[in-house]
């Protein structure tokens, strides 16, 4: 056995306390194996965090990780508008290499912020799942499905991927991947391919992962064509399962709050997303008062345009307190919450919490910096203060994949340049 110790900084307990202590890693199994005083003599490895909180890691709950590569190509638009001329035009000339380039540029940016794990929907998965692999972080991965404005045997072969791929990656990355059926939403995936696939997914035991009521516009189809609100129409599909996930639920009614509470579904809040597309607010206290599992994503970079889950901390709390007429209303800790266990429960993960026996992914967050002073509360700052810049280490499955700022997962130089050079040559071809 191989041990990491993690030494003289102050660790985020569960319970969401802070309290000064060493974190023993066993390298091997990826597990912590103790926290507490002097753990240091014990390891073979050491990692500062003096002056430092350690803290879980942060899970992107919701993400489309290559879409980096659209980054401020297209801004200040509707969903349904920004989708139809400008992203869908530009997905659409995406190259399996591309994907890839798109994917590690988001990564890389995803572990100098301190997110050691994602769930992401995209296709190429394939070239995703090489890039999470060598990456070195956590993932649930999955091929997003759309049959709208395709022909049947198009769309069944869109389906069948997805589950394909959930098949085959479930496991892979010597167990850091798992895997989702992923329909894109309830109204770009129709009904007949939901219910066709749905079963197979369950017979698969793969979990089922799509967008749902985002805007008023994916709530109103529904209603006029099933005369059913959209999450008690995926209830019918089967689509509503305790280790099933929706991203956004921004526009939600009492009853559905209800059937979440009640199937133990899990909501990604993409706080930022929602703000910058108008999509709206969506009612996070209401959730979480009802018992719903909430976590944070931070969507893709294009509608974002970060993925850095700390920014996406802030916003949640920001803006759940104007949803709620309240500034009691999502509060520093359920924030906090939210972006470490929230996001792992709701996507099926074990990691969130710094405990013996929990997988060994965290971040330490360097205190050192006059926004971070003075520490009154370090949840208060982890909340509305600290930003990506301030994640000094990040750790995932016991291994170090960033020292002191420093990725040594991935060439940080080239992974930006080869981006650069897939995004522009992106741009060229959309614009030909």
């Amino acid at each position: 056995m191989t041990t990491l110790a993690i030494t003289g900084g102050q660790v985020l307990r569960p319970d969401l306390t802070v309290t000064a202590a060493d974190v023993l890693v066993d390298q091997d199994a990826g597990e912590i194996r103790e926290i507490g005083p002097d753990l240091a003599d014990d390891a073979d490895e050491t990692l500062e965090a003096a002056n430092s909180l350690v803290m879980p890691g942060f899970v992107n709950g919701h993400c489309h990780v290559a879409m980096t590569l659209l980054r401020g190509y297209a801004d200040d638009k509707p969903l349904e508008a920004w989708l139809q001329e400008d992203i869908w035009p530009a997905e659409g000339e995406l190259t399996a290499d591309d994907v890839h380039a798109g994917a590690q540029l988001g990564l890389l940016e995803l572990i100098k912020s301190g997110t050691t794990a994602v769930a992401d929907m995209y296709f190429h998965v394939p070239e995703v799942a090489d890039a999470v692999e060598t990456a070195g972080i956590r993932a649930r991965l999955g091929h997003g499905i759309v049959t709208v404005g395709k022909d049947d045997e198009v769309a069944r072969e869109d389906a069948n991927t997805s589950l394909e791929i959930a098949r085959e990656y479930d496991g892979a990355a010597d167990g850091r991947i798992s895997t989702a059926f992923k329909p894109h939403s309830l109204t770009t995936v129709g009904s007949e391919y939901l219910e066709e696939f749905v079963p197979k997914a369950r017979e698969a035991g793969v979990p089922i992962h799509y967008h749902a009521n985002e805007t008023e516009n994916e709530v109103a189809p529904i209603v006029e064509e099933h005369g059913q609100r959209p999450l008690e129409y995926a209830a019918d599909r089967g689509m509503l399962e305790p280790e099933d996930f929706i991203a956004h639920g921004v526009h939600v009614d009492d009853r559905e709050i209800e059937l979440l509470a009640e199937a133990g579904t899990g909501v990604i809040h993409c706080p930022a997303s929602n703000m910058k597309l108008g999509s709206g607010m969506a009612p996070v206290q209401r959730m979480l008062d009802a018992g719903v599992t909430v976590g944070l994503g931070t969507d893709g970079a294009a509608s974002n345009n970060d993925l850095s889950m700390l920014d996406e901390a802030r916003d949640a709390a920001m803006l759940g307190k104007l949803a709620a007429d309240d500034a009691s209303a999502v509060s520093a800790e359920a924030t906090v919450d939210m972006v470490t266990r929230g996001s792992a429960d709701a996507i099926g993960l074990a990691s969130g919490r710094l405990e013996a026996g929990a997988p060994a992914d965290l971040a330490v967050i360097d205190l050192e910096a006059p926004h971070l002073t003075p520490r009154h509360d370090l949840v208060s700052h982890l909340a509305y203060a600290a930003t990506a810049a301030d994640v000094r280490h990040t750790v995932c499955d016991g291994q170090v994949l960033m020292r002191d700022r420093e990725v040594l997962t991935l060439e940080e130089a080239a992974v930006r340049e080869r981006a650069l050079e897939a995004a522009t040559s992106l741009v060229e071809r959309v614009d030909t």
